[in-house]
């Protein structure tokens, strides 16, 4: 009878969750209805399991949310002891790049920072220099290798940062999977928002490098300095993310700590007819939207 009973709730519970992500997902697809562009997301309460997606598994251009796979193998090669966080990374003219950050506008040639400073300008700042500072050192090709052994093949860096406008660099920095014709399309790196999500888990379930290295990791996360996605319209909830953004995308990648539980997220909009750098692009915008309502849908109540 005690089985019987069990099961009974397992069952109940089952069809409780797919209730809340068949209607999570009919009020996103409502939302995303008319916009101008593609929307791709998926995410998942760590805490209860409950899930929900869209075009989840396609691929995406990734901007600058590949910046976090590769803060990740940073981490693993220190503590594999094949870096130091204190050996010197030098700015150089070769690896200045425009768009966000401050090494490449600010910061002198030749000038040297620890490699901890330059991993957290990378990430809290995305400093695109910085990100070629780092791959310069270690190379896409390893990043790529360090994601092949936590299971997850459809994530690659694909090359450096060009920069932007009429600073636009030259390719550089190519990785195998890069050179691959078919993902050139893709530019900086390609990735799924499944796989974003199922990075995310891992980290917060401290699972990547180390404990330590884990949370240490959504520390760095802690203060992604832009709010104009997913962290817009939390109310102050703790949020570890990290945004991308290019002339018609916008996507973030983050868990947010909300009182009914963490909720991993990863939400992509490419295809925008319209270059707006503002903070109120309509892609940030409705990503702000579309974060509040998956944590207000998968939230445990």
């Amino acid at each position: 009878m005690r089985a019987i009973m069990i099961l009974a709730l397992l069952v109940q519970s089952a069809g409780v969750c797919q209730s809340v992500s068949q209607s999570l997902q009919e009020a996103l697809r409502t939302r995303i209805r008319d916009f101008p562009g593609t929307v791709s997301l998926y995410a998942k309460n760590l805490d209860t399991g409950v899930a929900v997606g869209i075009r989840e598994s396609d691929p995406v251009r990734t901007a600058s949310t590949i910046k976090l796979p590769i803060m990740l193998a940073v981490f693993d090669a220190v503590a594999r002891g094949q870096a130091k966080w204190t050996e010197p990374l030098t700015v150089t003219a070769d690896e200045k790049v425009s768009g966000t950050g401050i090494l490449g506008s600010e910061i002198s040639d030749g000038v040297q920072l620890p490699m901890r400073d330059v991993l957290h300008l990378m990430i809290v700042l995305s400093d695109n220099t910085a990100t070629n500072m780092i791959l310069e050192r270690f190379t896409a090709d390893s990043v790529n290798t360090y994601l092949d052994k936590l299971g997850i093949r459809t994530t690659r860096v694909l090359r450096k940062i060009r920069g932007d406008g009429s600073q636009l660099k030259a390719a550089s920095g190519w990785s195998a999977a890069g050179k691959i014709p078919e993902n050139q399309k893709y530019g900086l790196g390609v990735s799924t928002p499944r796989d974003m999500a199922a990075i995310l888990e891992k980290l917060e379930r401290d699972e990547l490098v180390s404990p330590d290295a884990s949370r240490e990791m959504i520390v760095v996360l802690k203060r992604c300095q832009d709010a104009t996605g997913i962290r817009r319209r939390m109310g102050g909830l703790p949020v570890a993310n990290k945004t991308g953004s290019l002339d018609a995308l916008r996507s973030d990648v983050g868990i947010v700590y909300s009182r009914g539980g963490r909720i991993v997220m990863a939400i992509t909009v490419d295809g925008m007819p319209k270059v707006d750098y503002t903070p109120d692009n309509a892609g940030s915008l409705l990503i702000a939207d579309l974060a509040k309502m998956l944590v207000d849908g998968l939230a445990r109540q």
